[in-house]
């Protein structure tokens, strides 16, 4: 029998282009399950990606913060997110749900 080494996954590995990461945070608008819990973990990926570091400076927020706010634990502030979501390049935009295309993400 053959060995199999397995690794955690995380998204922050796939996260590359603007585009990427518009299309990932898109994806999870779409599957939150109404608790924000996705939208949280896809803004913490991003940041991640990023540089937590610069996002930091960028939000005039304390880097710990910022972990803490975007984690599974976290329940950020409308504020905060809109800090986060600013400070990344992206513009969140509503739409109505009896149009054919998902609620989206688009990037600056």
């Amino acid at each position: 029998m053959t060995n199999v080494t397995l690794k955690p996954w995380d998204a922050v590995a796939h996260l590359h282009t603007d585009e990427d990461m518009a299309l990932y945070l898109d994806a999870c608008f779409a599957e939150d399950p109404g608790d924000g819990s996705l939208i949280r973990a896809a803004l913490g990926d991003i940041a991640r990606a990023r540089g937590m570091t610069q996002l930091a400076r960028d939000t005039g927020m304390a880097r710990e913060g910022l972990y803490k706010a975007l984690s599974s634990e976290g329940n950020p502030e409308f504020t905060t997110i809109m800090k986060v979501v600013r400070a990344l390049g992206l513009r969140l935009h509503a739409q109505s749900a009896n149009a054919n295309r998902e609620p989206g993400v688009s990037v600056q």
